[in-house]
């Protein structure tokens, strides 16, 4: 099959074809833009000077300070870890008619290695499109967006452009792997003249093996503390072991419960089966039995956003004991001085980031349940017919999707604190020495009398437990429960559409 015609076959189809390329495409976009982003930010060079040399030129101690530019970076490319969830789910959608058309394609002559090529350059050009799209709004957005201020400073990095090789490597990275996660997840499917097959299938529910990634990644930012104070002064594993303790223990928390959502819906499945009574929760319960992993795949990009968010009330939580510990310090002291408030400024930034990698897993959510409805519109059409209300459907759709939300939802929560817990556990200061003059102005300004009246006052060190942000984990669980409601509204409203009597008659 000649190139030309692999492009034209990919870009091919109706509709919802149209639909999942142009979603595609557009959460490549918006993972090139936070890419580009983060590049952009460690593109900024460092002024002459001390190690403590700020870039003058920025209006925002993230970007003035080189010691926060690691940190901004991170956040920003932990932005892209939701919207690649949401590139996953708008590549499912429409899934069942593609498969019959590859079907098709098969019994005209093609070859399976042909159909899966063909598969893999839709994804891999929609991708490519997406990211080019990116390319552009950056480059267009940084001329905009570039507006010194009186004093000649930026709001943003738009004076600088990461290099050329790093740009490539986002806007053609991105699509090749794209690309190669769909050829990953092909792997064990077949595809022939009748239809989509899969050459192995899962005879027992998964196992809790996903704990085993969570206790890891809570021990690697448990040692985070005590490696640093082994390797104080070592510049060498200070700038690689523990950014990669940090790196490491992150995705093996997140990735265990990613996949233990699995574990819960097959549990939650086998818990409903036994005790429901009604059929919806009956309903609800076959569907988890069958298919555990759909929550893993459903809820990925929502529990993430989770976990960095209970994180980010961890820290902010650290930042709030800081300051109190030095207000006391100060007040025992005897000094009226105030607190930095950089920090915890920082962190509404980063509840900012949090809050929208929340809404962009909705709208990851909202597909995924949407094509699920769609793919088995013939089902819940053939139900209806046969007498089960729409109620009862609408009921088990919402039981199908809440109820390994909310234990997911839990357990996202307590990992991503016990992450930030593991960093820092107590706010100790040192005590501290005062002299203080008893005497007046006059014999306390004179050098010849000022030690005959000064003391020494030595001040205790004050400690602080942090306290854990239970008010703030709250609405970010109540935030993202609200987000499962809200998809679970939008796929009620489709589910109405697939259960016309209608659908019986779908090819």
């Amino acid at each position: 099959m000649r190139p030309a015609t692999l492009v034209r076959l990919a870009l091919a189809g109706n509709r919802t074809d149209t639909a999942r390329v142009v979603l595609t495409a557009l959460s490549a976009l918006l993972a090139a833009l936070a890419g580009l982003a983060a590049l952009t930010v460690l593109a900024i060079q460092k002024p002459a000077g001390d190690a403590w040399a700020e870039s003058e030129q920025y209006r925002n101690a993230l970007l003035r300070e080189p010691g926060l530019r690691g940190g901004t970076a991170f956040a920003l490319l932990m932005l892209a870890v939701p919207v690649l969830a949401l590139a996953g789910q708008c590549a499912r959608l429409g899934a069942p008619a593609r498969d019959r058309r590859l079907a098709a394609l098969r019994l005209a002559g093609a070859t399976p290695g042909q159909v899966t090529r063909l598969a893999v350059l839709e994804t891999g050009l929609a991708s490519l499109l997406g990211t080019l799209a990116g390319l552009g709004v950056y480059l267009a957005g940084r001329e905009l967006l570039h507006r010194p201020d009186e004093q000649g400073r930026l709001a943003l990095p738009t004076d600088v452009l990461p290099s050329a090789g790093a740009a490539v490597a986002v806007v053609l990275g991105l699509p090749v792997v794209a690309a190669l996660a769909t050829a990953l997840m092909l792997r064990t499917v077949t595809t022939s003249p009748l239809g989509i097959s899969r050459k192995a299938a899962r005879e027992r529910g998964p196992r809790p093996w996903a704990g085993l990634l969570i206790g890891l990644g809570l021990a690697c930012f448990v040692v985070i503390r005590p490696v640093l104070n082994q390797v104080d002064g070592n510049s060498v594993l200070l700038g690689w072991l523990v950014p990669l303790l940090f790196l490491a223990g992150g995705l093996a928390a997140m990735i265990g419960v990613v996949i233990g959502t699995g574990w819960i819906s097959h549990t939650c499945g086998r818990l409903l089966r036994r005790h429901a009574r009604g059929a919806s929760a009956l309903l609800a319960a076959g569907r988890l039995m069958a298919d555990p992993w759909a929550g893993s795949r459903t809820f990925a990009a929502l529990l993430a956003a989770v976990i960095f968010g209970a994180g980010a009330a961890a820290q902010r939580a650290y930042f709030v004991a800081q300051d109190e510990a030095e207000r006391e310090q100060n007040r025992l002291a005897g000094v009226d001085a105030g607190t930095n408030p950089f920090y915890l400024s920082t962190m509404n930034l980063v509840d900012a980031a949090v809050a929208v990698a929340v809404l962009i897993a909705a709208g990851g959510l909202i597909v995924a349940l949407v094509e699920g409805i769609v793919a088995r519109r013939r089902a819940y059409a053939a139900l209806v017919a046969a007498g089960v209300p729409r109620s009862t459907l609408s009921a088990s759709v919402a039981w199908q999707a809440l109820t390994p939300a909310v234990p997911a939802i839990l357990l996202a929560l307590t990992v991503g604190l016990l992450l930030g817990r593991g960093l820092f556990r107590n706010i100790t200061t040192s005590g501290s020495s005062v002299a203080v003059c008893d005497a007046g102005a006059a014999l306390c300004d004179d050098p010849a009398t000022r030690d005959q009246y000064t003391r020494i006052v030595q001040t205790p060190g004050v400690e602080r437990a942090i306290a854990v942000p239970l008010e703030q984990l709250a609405w970010l669980g109540a935030g993202a429960l609200a987000a499962v409601l809200v998809t679970v509204g939008v796929g009620l409203l489709f589910l109405r559409v697939s259960t016309a009597v209608d659908e019986l008659r779908t090819a």
